[in-house]
């Protein structure tokens, strides 16, 4: 059923019981759909929770999501005027380019911005966090399109 590795759960485990919290049901199908998903809003991971556990609700969703990001486990970003997306925070950090025509996300390296960062440093003293960074703009598939 699960795509998460065995590993992934006991560190998620431990982290949370450092912290003087349990890995409850909830919280790990939250984190295992985090984690088969990739991106996900949180209406995407209620729908994969359901597949394992129909009585959990919108709102277990949501506070289990903020206390996951509390503890650094996950983190979000805004893809656009919609739902913010959650991913593991172990993920590789990532600059999100969103395509407006098509709504493709694809995923660089932070050394693709690493110039504007270093310049919002050294003139404004501003240290800039690009994990909810997204770049809009059009894909080179719909630039291509007359």
């Amino acid at each position: 059923m699960s795509t998460v590795k065995a590993s992934e759960r006991g560190g998620w485990q431990g982290q949370l019981r450092a912290r003087g919290y349990r890995l409850t049901p909830q919280r790990q199908l939250v984190l295992e759909a985090i984690a088969t998903l990739g991106h996900a809003t949180a209406d995407d991971i209620l729908s994969r929770v359901r597949e394992t556990a129909n009585g959990i609700n919108i709102s277990t969703v949501y506070r289990t999501l903020d206390l996951l990001e509390e503890l650094a486990l996950v983190t979000h970003t805004h893809l656009g005027h919609g739902a913010p997306t959650y991913h593991v925070a172990d993920d590789a950090e990532h600059v999100h380019l969103v395509c407006r025509a098509c709504g493709a996300v694809a995923e660089v390296s932070p050394d693709v911005v690493a110039a504007t960062v270093d310049r919002l440093a050294a003139d404004h003293g501003f240290a800039a966090d690009v994990h909810h960074f997204a770049v809009f703009g059009r894909c080179a598939g719909c630039r291509a399109k007359p």
